[in-house]
């Protein structure tokens, strides 16, 4: 039986803080979201070595680094406003949702734009 995924809060762009792993404490932004496999990208955070065999494109083979995905449960988004990682909550307007920060309150998405 298939693991049902749960909803991703986080969106590409986001600023988080790892939580889990062997790059606890470092900070990133969000490359990439996997809403199916409940993982994302980080940049500059999971990086891994990749080992090459030699083809048309790279005659010689090689090692290349590459950013492996990490679970969303090991994330934090950062609040732009309290500058303090924090869980999302979501606030309804007359004409959307938007994520909002859980210990100051503001919104999140409408600080990332401007």
């Amino acid at each position: 039986m298939k693991k049902k995924s749960a909803k991703i809060k986080v969106k590409k762009g986001d600023t988080v803080l790892i939580n889990a792993g062997k790059d606890f404490g470092k900070k990133g932004t969000i490359e990439q979201v996997f809403p199916k496999e409940n993982k994302v990208t980080v940049v500059g955070v999971n990086i891994i070595k990749k080992h090459l065999k030699p083809s048309r494109k790279s005659p010689h083979g090689g090692i290349i680094d590459k950013i492996a995905p990490i679970d969303v449960s090991n994330v934090m988004v950062i609040c732009p406003r309290c500058s303090n990682p924090t869980r999302i909550g979501y606030k309804l307007t007359d004409t959307k949702k938007m994520r909002i920060c859980r210990k100051c309150k503001e919104s999140i998405d409408a600080s990332a734009k401007e």
